[in-house]
C-alpha cells in the first residue's frame, strides 16, 4: 500500500513502480494494483470523481471502504475504515456450517463450547479489531445453530429453545466466546 496526496502523484508513483518492477523482471498484478480513493469527511473536494474508478479494496481479509462512524461528541461522519470482507465472512460461515452443531445431539453444551470457543475467540480477536459489528451476522448464525441444537437435543419448540438460549447467556454471559461481544453486560 502506498498513500499519495493527489491523483497525479498516485499515477506517477504507479508508473515508477511498474517501471522498477519491469527492470527486475517482475510485473504488477492488475487486480491487486490499483488507485483507490480513500473517501472520508475530512477530505477536500466533492468526491472521487472520474479519475478514481475504485473506492474500496480488500487486503488481508478486510475490505477498506467508506463507512459511517461516530466521533466523541456523538456526531456521525464518513470514515475510510476496514471491516471483515464478504469473502472472509463467507469462508467463516462455511466453517461454522461444517461444525454441524445442530446435529451434535449426543454432545453436551460444554463439548460444543470446547469446539467453538477457541475458533470464535481467534476470529473475534482478528476480524473484530476493526468495525466489530460486521461480525454480528456470523455470530448470530452461531446462535441459530445453538438454538437448533437445543431444539433437537431437548425436543422443544422454537420459542422454548430461544428462551433456553437467552437464559444461558443471562446466567453465564461468557460461556460462549461470542456472547460477551454480542450481549455485553453492565457491571
Amino acid at each position: 500500500m502506498i498513500h499519495c496526496r493527489s491523483l497525479e502523484q498516485a499515477r506517477a508513483v504507479l508508473a515508477a513502480l511498474r517501471s522498477r518492477m519491469t527492470e527486475a523482471g517482475l510485473e504488477l498484478h492488475p487486480d491487486k494494483t490499483k488507485i483507490v480513493y480513500c473517501q472520508d469527511s475530512n477530505r477536500r473536494g466533492s468526491g472521487p470523481g472520474p479519475g478514481y474508478p475504485h473506492t474500496q479494496f480488500t487486503f488481508l481479509g478486510f475490505t477498506f471502504r467508506p463507512r459511517r462512524a461516530v466521533n466523541k461528541n456523538g456526531v456521525h461522519f464518513t470514515s475510510f475504515q476496514p471491516a471483515i470482507s464478504k469473502e472472509a465472512l463467507k469462508k467463516l460461515s462455511e466453517k461454522v456450517w461444517s461444525w454441524r452443531l445442530h446435529r451434535r445431539t449426543d454432545s453436551e453444551a460444554a463439548d460444543l463450547r470446547r469446539l467453538v470457543n477457541p475458533v470464535l475467540r481467534g476470529w473475534i480477536n482478528y476480524y473484530g479489531r476493526f468495525y466489530r459489528s460486521a461480525l454480528y451476522p456470523l455470530l448470530h448464525r452461531v446462535n441459530t445453530y445453538l438454538m437448533r441444537w437445543i431444539r433437537k437435543k431437548y425436543r422443544v419448540n422454537v420459542k422454548q429453545a430461544r428462551r433456553r438460549l437467552a437464559d444461558g447467556y443471562a446466567l453465564a454471559p461468557r460461556y460462549f466466546a461470542h456472547w460477551a461481544l454480542m450481549y455485553p453486560t453492565r457491571l
